[in-house]
């Protein structure tokens, strides 16, 4: 397997991939990669007032279900916990917060606003 292969590069490629899409929409993407114990988030973004935390989720083959399918209960979670972190870590105030999801199946890209709630 070559280096240009590896999970951890797709992955970050996949997240370059979603930042760039989620700019052209209008975000602003403000972290990347925040990480705490139990969870992290790929990117943090401004959607006017909203504070977005997305998670980036690719699938090269659905042997084991597609994108979607791999956000579980307990990967929300996850998710959860590190943008309560996040919130706690920066200082940051949220009146307006949101989860959203951008799925790479193949060559498929999908925007998935308000895909979990935090409660």
């Amino acid at each position: 397997m070559n280096d240009n292969d590896t999970t951890t590069h797709l992955g970050q490629r996949a997240e370059d991939l979603a930042a760039r899409f989620l700019e052209r929409r209008g975000l602003a993407v403000i972290a990347r990669n925040h990480r705490c114990r139990g969870g992290e988030i790929d990117l943090v973004c401004r959607d006017g007032r909203t504070l977005v935390f997305v998670e980036v989720r690719l699938r090269r083959n659905g042997d084991f279900g597609g994108a979607a399918a791999s956000i579980t209960p307990a990967k929300q979670r996850r998710v959860v916990l590190a943008a309560r972190h996040y919130l706690s870590a920066t200082g940051r105030h949220c009146d307006a917060c949101r989860f959203d999801c951008v799925l790479l199946d193949g060559k498929r890209l999908e925007w998935i606003r308000d895909a979990f709630a935090a409660d």
